[in-house]
């Protein structure tokens, strides 16, 4: 059997961190808890944590300011989970690097699936690839899960990378809003999702995210990569 993912759990309510706990462990993940943010640096930077499930509203610093310290030096995927369902709560999650955005009143399923798909996404349970892409100026190395810019390290997000493979993968196919939505975020989600993540995408591998050269709009459907 091969080594369980580690999942931190990370939640000032004691009764969902006992709950997820709960599911996690019948799935057979190893999991980790914190109550807060503090505890939670701590129990990252002692640990090592395939997928942290992060609550935003906490005593002290917030989970995005956590979310914010944490991509400085890791790509670990992160899910949030808030009370709160309003677009302005998800986009900055979104934005800060967060990898997924659960409201508290999803079912121990839904969150467990998506847990699960984060992690099919991030690579942890896929086969190795030995094959470099080049597209001159960008280049992949689908072993590594590295990805260089002009021949510089570019820090991306594991769904950032899913993303950026897929498209060169294909390049020139559009892939629809509604085919990006269903196979990165489980169908859940609109085109800000969507726009969120593919701008920060741009910032890291187009010389003017403005003008983009390689993630091209294609007005009203969605998206294609193009190659060179």
């Amino acid at each position: 059997m091969s080594e369980a993912n580690t999942i931190l759990v990370v939640d000032d309510d004691q009764s969902i961190v006992d709950l997820l706990r709960d599911f996690l462990e019948y799935e057979n993940f190893h999991v980790l808890t914190a109550c807060d943010t503090a505890q939670a640096w701590a129990v990252f930077q002692q640990n090592s944590v395939h997928c942290m499930v992060l609550d935003i509203m906490m005593p002290g610093q917030n989970g995005f300011e956590l979310c914010r310290r944490i991509r400085a030096e890791s790509n670990v995927p992160i899910l949030f989970l808030s009370a709160r369902s309003d677009d302005v709560d998800k986009i900055r999650g979104l934005t800060l690097g967060g990898d997924d955005y659960i409201v508290k009143s999803a079912s121990p399923g839904e969150i467990i699936a998506r847990i699960k798909a984060v992690l099919r996404r991030s690579g942890s349970q896929q086969q190795r690839d030995e094959r470099i892409l080049d597209f001159g100026r960008i280049k992949l190395n689908l072993s590594a899960r590295e990805v260089t810019v002009d021949g510089k390290n570019a820090a991306l997000t594991p769904k950032e990378y899913e993303l950026l493979r897929l498209f060169v993968e294909h390049p020139r196919h559009v892939f629809t809003y509604e085919q990006l939505l269903e196979k990165f975020w489980e169908g859940v989600g609109d085109k800000h999702t969507i726009r969120v993540h593919l701008g920060r995408l741009r910032e890291k591998i187009e010389s003017d995210p403005n003008h983009p050269q390689y993630l091209v709009n294609v007005w009203g459907v969605g998206y294609r990569f193009e190659g060179g």
